[in-house]
């Protein structure tokens, strides 16, 4: 199976936390994604770039701040991220590209 650009363009970046890693040990894995992939695209997206088995997708989206910058008010971009579950077996080593 090939990968599309636009499954590229689903998966931005993994998120690497402390909460993160706390779910790796659930065999789950967390990256943030486009705020408007729903969770077939995402499913689809990790299966075909890293070839595992996806057991479920859960997703949250994070409301940006408010913050000021010399005193302009400005806003920070609403991020959406989702915890893929993978099947017993498989593994996403995200470690390794930083």
């Amino acid at each position: 199976m090939s990968v599309k650009a636009t499954q590229y363009d689903v998966i931005r970046k993994p998120v690497i936390t402390e909460k993160a890693t706390m779910a790796s040990e659930a065999n789950a894995v967390v990256f943030e994604v486009a705020i408007d992939a729903n969770k077939p695209q995402i499913k689809e997206a990790v299966e075909a770039i890293f070839g595992v088995k996806v057991k479920a997708v859960n997703t949250t989206i994070t409301k940006g701040k408010t913050k000021r910058f010399r005193g302009i008010a400005g806003r920070r971009k609403d991020v959406k991220k989702a915890y893929v579950t993978l099947e017993e077996g498989n593994a996403i080593d995200v470690s390794t590209g930083l």
